[in-house]
């Protein structure tokens, strides 16, 4: 999650800061959960219980079947496998497509360390993307799968992607004639390059390409660089970011009919309305759709009214249900 500048005619992009004008609770979190690991010595490892600074989701919605398989999945001519690696490979398999497998390589969950939060103030980003798959990029992947008409021949730009499920799984499932999946945090953007690489054989035809791409209040139009879809999955996180994702939405954002950002994001207090708002200042259109899949919405509702013995305990829907949000330009 974070903020962009330029992107090159080749694909990377370069960055600019942006300096917010007070920090959040929730980066104050991470500063915190930083502090803390700086202080242990050289070298430290720790696995920490990160949902008391983090609110890492302790479920998922399953509507995307998974589980880890071996390391070597992903071995190739140039990548080596660590077996003592605190790294795990997992399939997904897509709802639309079960034949359709995607493997990404990942953190192990809550696993740390102080090189994670020295990356993160170098680039002043985050280090959301290495802690786990969020639920909200779960929902967006299990919608783009059976929505593949919103991709047909279309140019799409994933951003904030964390470990690039939601992105490859367009590539491998519908008709989109490129896909760039992008991150703030060059550590993430490394594990995306892995994955693409990895799953090359299941994308068909479909560019596929990742790069560093910081948000930018600044960002400019550049009808070269433009996107037909833009999707994103629980990137109104941070406050301090609105305003430079909103941007980078509309400069991104081609300007033809059916061109639109599709976003995830859970409610998470007046985080969203306070994006949303952000957005209505940079003149872009916001839609948001609680309902938007019966299956999805069943699940939200069991999650609520169960007793207590569900799959997600204490499951809070201001954290863990993502709404839906269509972004489009404005007619002025």
């Amino acid at each position: 999650m974070e903020g962009v500048d330029a992107t090159s005619v080749d694909g990377t992009c370069s960055s600019s800061s942006s300096t917010p004008s007070s920090p959040s609770p929730s980066s104050l979190r991470w500063s915190m959960l930083g502090r803390f690991i700086s202080s242990r010595k050289p070298g430290f490892k720790a696995k920490v219980e990160l949902q008391n600074i983090s609110r890492r989701p302790a479920g998922r919605f399953n509507v995307i079947p998974c589980c880890p398989v071996s390391m070597m999945t992903l071995a190739t001519s140039s990548s080596e496998v660590d077996p003592k690696s605190r790294e795990v490979v997992i399939q997904y398999a897509m709802p639309s497509t079960p034949q359709v497998k995607i493997c990404l390589r990942q953190r192990n969950n809550a696993d740390v360390e102080l090189n994670d939060f020295t990356v993160s103030q170098q680039h002043n980003v985050d280090s959301t993307g290495l802690v786990c798959m969020w639920p909200a990029e779960e929902i967006l992947t299990y919608f783009c799968v059976l929505h593949l008409d919103l991709f047909q021949k279309k140019r799409v730009i994933e951003l904030g992607a964390g470990y690039g499920l939601a992105g490859l799984a367009i590539a491998a499932c519908t008709e989109a004639s490129e896909v760039l999946i992008t991150d703030g945090n060059p550590q993430v953007v490394d594990y995306i390059q892995t994955n693409i690489e990895a799953n090359r054989g299941v994308v068909g035809d479909t560019k596929v390409s990742a790069c560093m791409l910081h948000w930018s209040r600044h960002q400019v139009a550049m009808p070269q660089l433009n996107y037909d879809v833009i999707v994103a999955a629980d990137c109104t996180f941070f406050k301090d970011f609105h305003l430079d994702l909103a941007h980078t939405i509309k400069g991104l954002l081609g300007v033809s009919d059916g061109c639109q950002a599709i976003l995830f994001s859970p409610r998470r207090g007046n985080t969203l309305d306070q994006f949303v708002k952000a957005c209505q200042s940079a003149k872009l259109n916001v839609g948001i759709t609680e309902q938007y899949d019966a299956h999805i919405w069943s699940i939200h509702k069991g999650f609520l009214t169960n007793d207590g013995n569900s799959a997600w305990p204490n499951y809070d829907e201001e954290h863990s249900y993502p709404l839906l949000l269509s972004i489009t330009h404005t007619d002025s």
